[in-house]
């Protein structure tokens, strides 16, 4: 990377600020905009970034001004942006995220992939905490908060600065960048409907194992089970709860109140007893996937198994933010049909009602799986559990807002479910308190939003409240 010339247009943005990160520790001198830091959100966000040296400037097109700047863009490059108009006029460069991501990872030596419709950044958040233990310091490129790496100089642990050798990137289907990639391994989580056709998505992850050395592959999957299939034996290891012929096997699981227990087998080899400290039958297919990740690069089974009993998890994946009068407050990023589901399955391991605030991160998902939104919910509702719905995020533009909350909301309440599509958040967050009684859990679940968790954190603060009155 011989240019160290860079602005970041939404230099906030969770995929944003980890990238930014890991150019400035490669290339010096960065600079930025963002919208949010223009309308006043999240400010302890954008002090934290000019106090690590980011130039911030206002998104108006001002912090563009020269034709040696790169300018880098979301996946999308919006001409309607101030920022991309200033850089057709004075002649920069215009990269989008995902072009700069690959170009660094497609640089290192030794590179790791994880990709999948759901579990992506758990996985790549265990492999960063496991190859960090094992003293290999990687670069870790994740589009969530890794709890393990945050302290006070780094709050914003989305991205973990290591060496150049080794490179370790979440990488993306939804807006085919996938295509982009060549990983030494390639880490399949899962495949279903969330953005793309199934024949797009078959194309793209197989072009992505296809390019690949190693190809670790969950055989729960029915997707990625055919996958593997298309591969040389050699070059796959798979991953699979009670499936003998996987490489990787858990079996014996057992849910803890924080995580999970279970037993893995090695196809040939040992057995170790496992604790996570990450709840859900979900959790322990994200880790057997990042075993498997570590073990194609040589870390040894018992050494990666211990490593990650200490790992944290991940910011927003069903994170207890605290509980007040018997009442928790869990802060979770589920926003399509099957992370909705494995969140739902796990919290009724345990007692207690769920009071479910659930924020669509788009008019375009509600639309192209309004049924599937609707059986998940009814169907893993219990009958005292209560929906409350917001419309979906929308920042303006041409969008189809045919489908919207209340067509979810009804769809449930006709399966016999209890849901409610409210106006406005603050009416959402009056109704948790109207309805919360100890012994529930409130779970704030939802997307591409950084201020839910601020939401679900004032929550808290109210019903903490509501204990001194």
């Amino acid at each position: 990377m011989h240019q160290d010339d860079y602005f970041f247009c939404g230099v906030g943005g969770s995929g944003m600020l980890p990238l930014a990160m890991i150019v400035k520790a490669q290339a010096g001198r960065i600079e930025g905009s963002d919208r949010s830091r223009d309308q006043g959100r999240t400010p302890e966000k954008f002090a934290w970034l000019e106090a690590q040296g980011v130039a911030l400037h206002p998104q108006d097109g001002s912090g563009v001004t020269r034709a040696t700047q790169i300018v880098v863009a979301t996946g999308a490059v919006e001409e309607t942006v101030p920022d991309i108009g200033a850089a057709r006029r004075v002649g920069a460069k215009i990269v989008t995220r995902p072009e700069l991501l690959s170009d660094l990872f497609n640089a290192a030596p030794t590179s790791i992939g994880v990709a999948g419709t759901s579990g992506k950044s758990t996985i790549t958040g265990m492999i960063a905490w496991i190859l960090h233990r094992a003293g290999r310091a990687p670069t870790v490129m994740n589009g969530a908060v890794m709890k393990n790496f945050v302290d006070a100089d780094h709050p914003f642990a989305s991205a973990l600065i290591g060496g150049r050798d080794l490179f370790v990137s979440e990488v993306d289907e939804s807006d085919g960048s996938i295509a982009l990639y060549d990983p030494t391994v390639a880490v399949v989580s899962n495949i279903s409907l969330d953005h793309k056709s199934m024949e797009e998505l078959r194309d793209l992850f197989g072009g992505f194992t296809g390019r690949a050395a190693t190809a670790v592959l969950n055989l729960d999957n029915v997707e990625t089970a055919a996958l593997a299939q298309t591969l040389r034996a050699e070059k796959v290891i798979t991953f699979a709860m009670g499936e003998a012929s996987a490489t990787l096997n858990a079996h014996d699981l057992e849910p803890l109140p924080t995580g999970m227990r279970f037993t893995l087998t090695e196809v040939g080899g040992d057995r170790h007893d496992v604790v996570l400290n990450a709840p859900g039958a979900h959790n322990v297919a994200n880790a057997l996937a990042a075993l498997g990740a570590v073990r194609a690069l040589g870390v040894p089974l018992a050494e990666a198994v211990a490593a990650l009993e200490t790992f944290a998890g991940i910011r927003r994946r069903m994170e207890v933010v605290g509980t007040a009068n018997g009442v928790s407050v869990i802060d979770d990023f589920a926003h399509n049909p099957d992370k909705i589901a494995a969140t739902l399955k796990t919290l009724h391991a345990f007692d207690g009602r769920l009071l479910i605030l659930f924020q669509p991160h788009g008019f375009g998902p509600l639309k192209l799986m309004k049924s599937e939104f609707i059986k998940g919910f009814a169907g893993l509702m219990r009958e005292d559990d209560v929906l409350l719905m917001l419309e979906p995020v929308y920042h303006g533009g041409t969008t189809d807002r045919s489908v919207g909350s209340e067509d979810i909301a009804s769809g449930v309440r006709a399966a016999g479910g209890q849901a409610e599509a409210l106006a406005t958040r603050e009416a959402c967050g009056d109704r948790l308190i109207e309805l919360a009684r100890p012994g529930d859990r409130i779970v704030v679940m939802g997307a591409r939003d950084d201020t839910l968790s601020v939401f679900a954190t004032a929550l808290l603060a109210r019903l903490n409240h509501q204990l001194k009155s």
